[in-house]
């Protein structure tokens, strides 16, 4: 598999330290780095991006979360490893990265959910996250990035 074009973080300089910038304000959300992997790997997983769910597991790993985590996130609702804080954002991930699957895309039982267990500031931190996710898989996908080049 070759990439269509070169990583589009890396061809316009400026990208990529606005794409930092962006990771350094949700770090301020004040939110586990494990529920932030959790997000980050479902929402690739349904997106498709080989290349953020290979690097986001070594990131998940090396932030200490489990394999029995990361193997069953896509079966989150019926695996036991998960707090109902991280089924809440899991739901929201899942629900803002699928925005044309239904008439309310973000119903109002998932993000009461979600506020439910997190401040407002944790929710936008959260929010912000599943967004810029969604950017590196269509950046990703859409350029056919090759998973393991990017070695984190």
């Amino acid at each position: 598999m070759q990439p269509r074009i070169n990583n589009p973080a890396a061809v316009i300089p400026e990208a990529f330290p606005a794409i930092q910038a962006f990771q350094a304000v949700i770090a301020k959300g004040d939110l586990p780095a494990k529920t932030l992997s959790l997000v980050h790997h479902r929402t690739s997983q349904i997106n498709g991006c080989a290349v953020c769910l290979y690097g986001g597991e070594r990131l998940a790993k090396k932030a200490g979360e489990s394999d029995e985590r990361l193997a069953t996130v896509a079966a989150w609702r019926d695996a036991p490893f998960f707090s109902d804080a991280e089924r809440a954002a899991l739901a929201l991930a899942e629900c803002v990265t699928r925005l044309s699957d239904r008439a309310d895309p973000v119903p109002d039982d998932v993000w009461n959910e979600a506020a439910r267990h997190y401040s407002e500031t944790q929710l936008t931190a959260l929010l912000l996250h599943i967004a810029l996710t969604n950017v590196y898989n269509r950046l990703n996908v859409a350029t056919r990035q090759v998973a393991g080049v990017w070695k984190p």
